[in-house]
């Protein structure tokens, strides 16, 4: 086996030296087959291209950081020109503007137990070039200014020199990222877009925006990971139009994972703290695992099994783009401290997306064995289709729902506009009329085994549906504090 030690090609390890050069060139000489060994050290780096063939072994000790363009001499790797990207953010856009970035590579890997430190990295980037606009942001930021939204979304051009990513993939196989720990790593700690054959596992992720994004993916496994992600997405898989053309997600595995909304820093430290109040989308602390929003193509034959959730958003299953959802299987899920829906399932009209872009489907999904606990009383768990347009063939069996209560009648009279052309978020409809489970244009629905409890008396009705055919409800035992 060849092995290259990135001290033999000039890094020092000093925190102090710029050493991307010398563990770039370290990885182009094992290109084809090889390790390249990252001793104990801190190394200060700008982006480093991966090549096909090559195992990255940061050992114990060796910390990889993100320099920062405004402090240290050096800059990221320009994002690529590919035009105007109308239908997906700059984030979602680009991947050479990244810490590590490969385009095609095979058989790569980088492997711990080390950490990547994503401290000069940016979290900021533009939205989309999309003429519509409607559906863009979460409706909870209706009433931020637009110097508070130009904050988080600079242009274009501020970007350039900047890093975003920390881990950024586009296409490829093979690929494995096992055994090290993230912090603090910009808009994405890892985005995979269109790669096949991708392994993640045993990493710990602490960061500021997105933890793992899969993006196109397929033939994916994520298992044994720990991604603490307050201000956004933990697991999120999604089909953008990001490569050119619509790509499928499927035969995607998430498995034995805990996603949490701590406040930034403190899974890794071990504290766990809940001080945050509020996401930058002004809504409560994000974690969690979703499909969508970005749901161009066919979400298809994923699992997600044996998670936990802390302190943060449920499960959102979210297609509002013109692609579809089926054969998803979620099981053996554990939440507590839930900020927002337990279950989060919703078809949407934003179509962000080219012109023909139609209202997708979202049908055959299984829920099965959920325990939820400690859930926000505004948001019940949430099925929403459209007039029209119905979520089909959902099945819900042993599903445990305990909520905080408090619900007002003023609440139980509510009736959620459609919100058709919405962002997807759970708080999208306001407080709703039920506490326990909500649903509204749907069809095909099985419910076996839901068992919802309040801790305190709440004056809405536990179950309220709306246009909805073809259900079919046993076991649903009720408590009420």
């Amino acid at each position: 086996m060849r092995i290259a030690d990135v001290r033999a090609h000039g890094a020092r390890g000093d925190g102090v030296a710029i050493d991307s050069p010398a563990i770039a060139a370290a990885i182009a000489a094992m290109a084809g087959g090889g390790t390249v060994l990252i001793p104990p050290g801190r190394y200060l780096c700008f982006s480093m291209r991966l090549h096909g063939g090559v195992t990255i072994l940061l050992q114990a000790g060796a910390v990889i950081v993100a320099a920062d363009p405004a402090r240290h001499p050096g800059r990221y790797d320009d994002p690529e020109d590919r035009g105007a990207q109308l239908y997906q953010d700059f984030g979602h856009s680009h991947w050479r503007n990244s810490l590590f970035w490969g385009e095609d590579v095979r058989h790569v890997a980088i492997t711990g137990p080390g950490l990547i430190d994503g401290e000069g990295l940016t979290r900021d980037g533009p939205g989309a070039r999309w003429s519509a606009q409607v559906g863009e942001r979460p409706v909870s930021m209706d009433g931020m200014t637009a110097a508070q939204i130009a904050a988080l979304e600079p242009e274009a051009a501020a970007m350039r020199g900047q890093g975003n990513k920390a881990i950024a993939l586009r296409g490829g196989r093979d690929i494995r990222l096992s055994g090290f720990s993230m912090a603090r790593c910009g808009h994405f700690a890892i985005l995979a877009t269109g790669t096949h054959g991708l392994h993640i596992d045993h990493l710990t992720i602490d960061t500021d925006r997105d933890g793992i994004d899969l993006d196109g993916v397929s033939d994916t496994l994520v298992e044994h990971c720990r991604v603490n992600t307050p201000n956004d997405d933990a697991i999120v898989v999604k089909t953008s139009l990001a490569l050119g053309s619509v790509r499928p997600a499927q035969d995607i595995t998430i498995r034995h994972c805990t996603v949490s909304g701590y406040d930034p820093g403190t899974l890794l430290d071990g504290t766990c703290y809940t001080t945050l109040q509020l996401a930058p989308d002004r809504d409560r602390p994000t974690g969690r695992i979703k499909l969508g929003t970005e749901s161009n193509g066919a979400f298809r034959r994923i699992r997600i099994q044996h998670c936990r959730f802390h302190h943060c958003r449920g499960l959102a299953l979210e297609v509002v783009d013109g692609g579809s959802i089926e054969d998803v299987v979620a099981e053996d899920l554990w939440m507590d401290d839930v900020t927002t829906a337990p279950l989060f399932l919703r078809l949407g009209d934003r179509r962000r997306g080219p012109p023909g872009t139609g209202i997708g489907t979202l049908r055959g999904v299984t829920i099965r064995r959920v325990v939820a606990t400690g859930i926000d009383p505004r948001f019940a768990a949430t099925i929403a289709g459209l007039a029209g347009h119905p979520v089909d063939d959902i099945r819900l069996h042993d599903i445990s729902l305990t909520y905080a209560g408090g619900g007002t009648p003023a609440d139980a009279a509510r009736r959620p506009p459609e919100m058709a052309r919405a962002y997807p978020e759970p708080s999208m409809f306001g407080i709703l009329p039920a506490w326990g489970l909500w649903v509204r244009h749907a069809r095909g629905l099985s419910i076996d085994g839901l068992h919802l409890a309040v801790a305190t008396p709440d004056a809405r009705c536990p179950i309220v549906t709306e246009h909805v055919r073809d259900v079919a409800i046993r076991r649903t035992p009720l408590w009420h504090g």
